[in-house]
């Protein structure tokens, strides 16, 4: 086997035990039992063994990949931190509690990584084909080999670079509150009231319950198909932001964002008591997504390390955290 055939096997295995715990663990939930130190401790869990596969590719593909690996990795974690503030308004509106927020939340990122597959390796097939003809030469320095380059344009990565960039600096100044959004109006929620039989007033723990020989899909159905449509909505931001990470290697790419997002359910009950002191988090996810839709801008011209864009995203998350904590009540 290659590097690369080496790596999917490990990931696909160790995300396999993982996932194969983390369900079983949900069937011993009680009803209403929300465990703060359960969340903890998969979260810890998660994140050390997204720590330790990226050693794993820095001992098969060398410190460049480790890097990207680590990168999109942390881009994804960020950026999914929006994303879990907006579930926890969903949830507090439709009033899902308890045991049937981990059913939602787990079957809701099983979806999200069948969706990402298909646009990474989509997107990663775009940026092939979409790029421009190249418009001037340069001469590479001494340290480098070849001699002469040129500079060239993609078309696709101009257009993600513009609604990054755009994105970040709008939600930087946007005072835009979820918490007074009208989620049963989302279009989530009227597109299965439209197509299908929903008993929205249904309280029952299942996604569908059986009637006079009639399905019905229920509350909560309607609530996972917001999540999942709202989680569709975010990738326009982070599936965008990895790919100037390493836009020729769906691998990397791929597994950094498996791993940032089966965290999330148990990261999710840790920010849902805690989210007061994290209100300015939002700020720090915005100047990342600008400044990596700058780096796909500036891309054909200068070429921002991979290292470097690790530091400034790892900074602005440490900044954005400690002065969070620092100005909550």
């Amino acid at each position: 086997m290659n590097q690369n055939q080496i790596i999917l096997v490990v990931f696909t295995v160790v995300v396999t035990l993982l996932l194969t715990f983390d369900i079983r663990s949900l069937f011993k939930l009680k009803e209403h039992e929300v465990s703060t130190k359960n969340s903890i401790r998969w979260t810890a869990i998660w994140i050390l063994t997204a720590m330790a596969f990226s050693g794993f590719v820095f001992y098969e593909k060398g410190f460049e990949k480790f890097s990207q690996f680590q990168s999109a990795y942390w881009i994804e974690q960020s950026l999914s931190v929006d994303n879990l503030f907006v579930f926890l308004m969903v949830f507090k509106y439709f009033k899902v509690t308890g045991k049937a927020q981990h059913k939602i939340l787990l079957w809701g990122i099983l979806g999200a990584m069948a969706l990402r597959a298909i646009f990474i390796f989509a997107g990663t097939w775009l940026i092939k084909i979409t790029y421009l003809p190249a418009f001037w030469k340069f001469t590479l320095g001494p340290d480098q080999v070849g001699g002469e380059g040129f500079h060239r344009i993609n078309f696709i990565m101009t257009i993600f670079g513009i609604m990054l960039l755009y994105g970040g600096i709008k939600s930087l100044f946007s005072a835009e509150d979820d918490e007074n959004k009208d989620f049963n109006n989302s279009f989530g929620a009227r597109f299965v009231r439209k197509n299908f039989r929903v008993l929205t007033k249904d309280s029952s723990d299942s996604f569908w319950i059986k009637r006079n020989g009639k399905v019905f899909l229920t509350r909560l159905f309607m609530v996972l198909f917001i999540v999942e449509t709202t989680d569709l909505i975010f990738a326009i931001d982070s599936i965008p932001a990895i790919f100037s990470i390493a836009p020729d290697d769906p691998l990397i790419l791929y597994t950094s964002n498996i791993f940032a997002i089966f965290g999330l359910r148990s990261m999710y009950f840790l920010l849902a008591n805690s989210m007061d002191k994290f209100e300015k988090l939002k700020y720090g996810i915005s100047v990342i997504l600008a400044f990596i839709g700058l780096k796909m801008l500036i891309a054909p011209v200068y070429h921002i390390e991979t290292i470097v864009s690790l530091g400034v995203i790892l900074g602005t998350l440490l900044v954005s955290v400690i002065i969070s904590v620092r100005t909550a009540d």
